[in-house]
């Protein structure tokens, strides 16, 4: 129990005298978290004001940087104000605190109450707000919005902060900044969302808004296109069997298909291409393989030409059997069967371009299966010549 007490004793005055010396350096200075920019929605009266250009040397401004606040509790800035502090001070104020009345240390800690309040410090909650809202802001330069991307990524990083983004409507917001023209402002969304919302735009992805779902769905492909961190832990939270789930279900929303066979086929293209990174067993998944061979079916163009791409990329993996294209997922049937659909619309003078050029595709699908399929049949026949001849084989041994 003593020892509880003199911790707290000891918290207490490193606090108070952390936080003295902290005011007394902000005088006509900056808010405790200088080193952030505010939104210009926000007053003065409601959240600390932008630090002011001009007086302020490299010295002060390095000062103030390292003078963010956003504490959410005394624990935070206890541990703050131990990293900032001087041993020989904190010793001297832990002394001093041991040998005051009750009735002195509870005056002391109603002081670093109202000066934690006097000092207004934003917690990490308003602190995305802010960024969140000069997102928001059409108006914001490029260099603002990007300020506010890495606030953002810095502020996600824990798991708290990270279901915050989503509550705040951060999530959304973000999402629309990967379709931004700079590619560094891209970038850092697709970091955000990695590190604070992957596992949450999965989930997002069975929602029962349709719109929701599909912008879930993109967002989740820009995050692990070529980004293997992602790719794991996209396979980690059942990514693939959130795939399968959308196209083997007939009444799947066509647009949300399109992405999700398109999702496909650029994680087998990234596989195809750095083939040291082991491969996800939904590749192999027979019902998995079939689900995208019947999107061919569709009499939607677009559908079907993404999915003769997921095919083509498939049947270049090692791992993938002919046979179960063959006998399971009938690809010979599904692609003579799309070859008849296609010449009815190269009659059509309005789709004969698109046609022609689907056919080609489906001509190259065909060939990479046959080859394929020949392989197989191919050993299958010197398999089948060995067994036959080995009993005279061994006769002449």
């Amino acid at each position: 129990m003593e020892r509880v007490v003199l911790r707290f004793l000891l918290a207490s005055a490193v606090i108070l005298t952390a936080a003295t010396v902290i005011s007394g350096e902000r005088v006509n200075k900056t808010s405790a978290t200088a080193g952030l920019v505010w939104s210009k929605g926000k007053s003065k009266s409601d959240l600390s004001s932008k630090p002011e250009q001009g007086n302020n040397d490299d010295a002060s401004a390095g000062e103030d940087d390292d003078l963010d606040g956003g504490f959410t509790s005394l624990d935070g800035m206890l541990q703050w104000a131990i990293g900032h502090s001087d041993p020989v001070k904190l010793k001297e104020s832990a002394e001093d605190v041991q040998r005051l009345s009750a009735s002195e240390l509870q005056k002391r800690q109603l002081e670093i109450k109202e000066l934690i309040e006097k000092m207004k410090m934003p917690s990490d909650a308003q602190l995305m707000q802010i960024a969140i809202d000069d997102l928001i802001n059409s108006s914001s330069s490029l260099e603002d919005r990007q300020r506010a991307l890495q606030e953002l990524l810095i502020l996600v990083e824990p798991l708290d902060n990270a279901n915050d983004l989503n509550k705040l409507g951060g999530l959304a917001v973000v999402i629309q900044e990967l379709n931004h023209p700079d590619p560094d402002t891209r970038r850092l969304s697709a970091w955000i969302l990695e590190l604070g919302a992957l596992t949450k735009l999965i989930k997002m992805v069975k929602s029962a808004s349709i719109e929701e779902a599909i912008k879930a769905l993109y967002a989740v492909s820009a995050l692990i296109r070529n980004n293997f961190s992602g790719q794991e832990l996209f396979y980690a939270e059942s990514g693939d069997a959130m795939l399968q789930e959308i196209l083997s279900n007939s009444n799947s929303d066509i647009r949300l298909c399109r992405k999700a066979v398109f999702l496909v086929a650029d994680l087998v293209e990234c596989q195809l291409e750095n083939i040291a990174i082991a491969e996800s067993p939904v590749f192999r998944n027979r019902f998995f393989l079939k689900s995208i061979v019947d999107l061919t079916a569709s009499t939607d163009l677009d559908l079907q030409e993404k999915a003769l791409v997921a095919i083509k990329n498939l049947l270049q993996l090692k791992t993938t059997e002919a046979l179960i294209f063959k006998d399971f997922c009938d690809l010979n049937g599904s692609l003579e069967r799309m070859r008849q659909q296609l010449l009815d619309l190269m009659a059509s003078e309005d789709h004969r371009d698109y046609a022609v050029d689907l056919e080609t595709l489906r001509r190259e699908v065909e060939l990479l299966f046959r080859e394929k399929l020949g392989k197989v049949e191919n050993i299958a026949s010197l398999v089948s010549g060995y067994n036959f001849m080995h009993p005279y084989l061994a006769r002449r041994n």
